[in-house]
């Protein structure tokens, strides 16, 4: 049985919720599932924008059926390529022989590519700032490459100025009977998985996320749509400033992230005492064990705030394991603007400080302001060097 919701008088949600995935592109978890957001278009020629996931084709299909209530498909707008949001684009194409598809031609190509679909008949190439009527409404498409594939494009409804904003301001979670951002506490229960989302899919991309905003800028929004999350009716600002910070690799938080990679508990207990310090200097902290919290959780944690401590155990004369997976995310994510002290730990030959140092020296705007350098377990003479690096960090704020 179909389940859709009402955006406005002639757009209609047609997507669904999937709980059972444990593991966004294999790679983040999901505990609170995702939704694949899908819209249709009731003009005088209806629109599809976009598809979802094998997963919840079924439904999909059935909420198609429904909001067309017996009209024929005109369109289907293909923002984004990647298969959570592509994979029904054959079901559709059989189901409606009359759908033209409209993409950009690399968007064309990534189609046929994974679908093996490629029919100039049934298809429209668009570029930017071209348009497409559908009656009442005006289509204009925008390109946003590498946010985060690098067919990505927008669509901007010049009518009700709605933007169709692809995997751009989206967000982890499935909608649990809520479309719009203002039916839920955003920012007390979604903040924190929007920020999970953007740092980790497409944080790397943050010049690019500018591009987009600034293009964003450009026109009147009223409403943001985008296919995964919450549609945006009220307050626009609070989902496009923190993508604003975030893009800009700026810290929303003034604080300390520390994240530890321990043994046995000495490199722990290290970190624990800088916290407890930093705490007893009035400032703000938060520990991560990087052996036990999720990477992704780390990754958003560190866009997150204005401090950086990685304090990490060495071993096999590098490095922690955990440790070293967070430090190559974090680079590849291109971090950076952020305050930076480290703390090592080894018993013969302590080298991960040296390693991490080199590791963000190909970061921008990393200010290394301490190390510190255990021996085995924290000693009356380390306790020294603790209290030194909580003096610097606080005196950095």
């Amino acid at each position: 049985m179909y389940c859709t919701r009402k955006v406005t008088d002639d757009l209609l949600w047609v997507g669904a919720n999937d709980r059972r995935l444990s593991m966004f592109e294999g790679v983040y978890s999901v505990p609170d599932g995702v939704s694949y957001n899908a819209y249709l278009l009731t003009d005088e020629k209806t629109v599809l924008f976009d598809t979802v996931d094998k997963a919840v084709v079924d439904r999909f299909m059935e909420n198609i059926e429904f909001g067309l209530d017996g009209r024929k498909l005109d369109y289907l707008v293909v923002h984004h390529i990647e298969p959570d949001h592509s994979s029904a684009i054959k079901a559709i194409m059989n189901a409606y022989p009359e759908v033209t598809l409209v993409s950009n031609q690399k968007s064309a190509d990534f189609i046929a590519q994974f679908y093996g679909y490629s029919d100039a008949s049934r298809t429209i190439i668009v570029k930017e700032n071209d348009t497409l009527n559908t009656g009442k409404h005006t289509l204009r498409f925008m390109m946003a490459p590498m946010v985060h594939w690098p067919e990505v494009m927008v669509t901007y409804d010049e009518t009700d100025r709605i933007l169709f904003s692809a995997d751009a301001f989206g967000c982890f979670g499935a909608l649990n009977g809520a479309l719009f951002a203002d039916e839920v506490d955003f920012a007390r229960d979604y903040l924190d998985e929007t920020r999970r989302y953007y740092t980790n899919i497409v944080g790397k991309y943050g010049a690019q996320t500018q591009a987009l905003l600034k293009k964003a800028a450009s026109v009147d929004i009223r409403m943001i749509c985008p296919i995964h999350g919450f549609v945006w009716r009220k307050n626009l600002d609070e989902i496009l400033q923190p993508h604003d910070l975030w893009s800009r690799y700026e810290p929303e938080e003034q604080g300390v992230m520390i994240a530890y990679a321990s043994i046995y508990g000495n490199t722990e207990n290290a970190a624990e005492i800088l916290a407890c310090r930093l705490r007893d200097r009035g400032v703000k902290t938060v520990m991560f064990d990087v052996s036990v919290s999720p990477a992704s959780d780390i990754i958003s944690a560190a866009f997150k705030w204005s401090h950086l401590v990685f304090a990490s155990a060495t071993y096999n004369a590098g490095i922690f394991v955990t440790m070293d997976g967070i430090l190559q995310e974090l680079v590849a994510h291109n971090i950076r603007n952020r305050t930076l002290a480290l703390m090592e730990n080894g018993t013969w030959a302590p080298t991960s400080g040296k390693l991490m140092k080199e590791l963000f020296s190909g970061c921008k705007n990393m200010n290394l302001v301490g190390e510190v350098s255990i021996k085995s377990g924290v000693k009356e003479s380390t306790l020294a060097e603790i209290e030194a690096l909580a003096d610097t960090i606080a005196a950095s704020f």
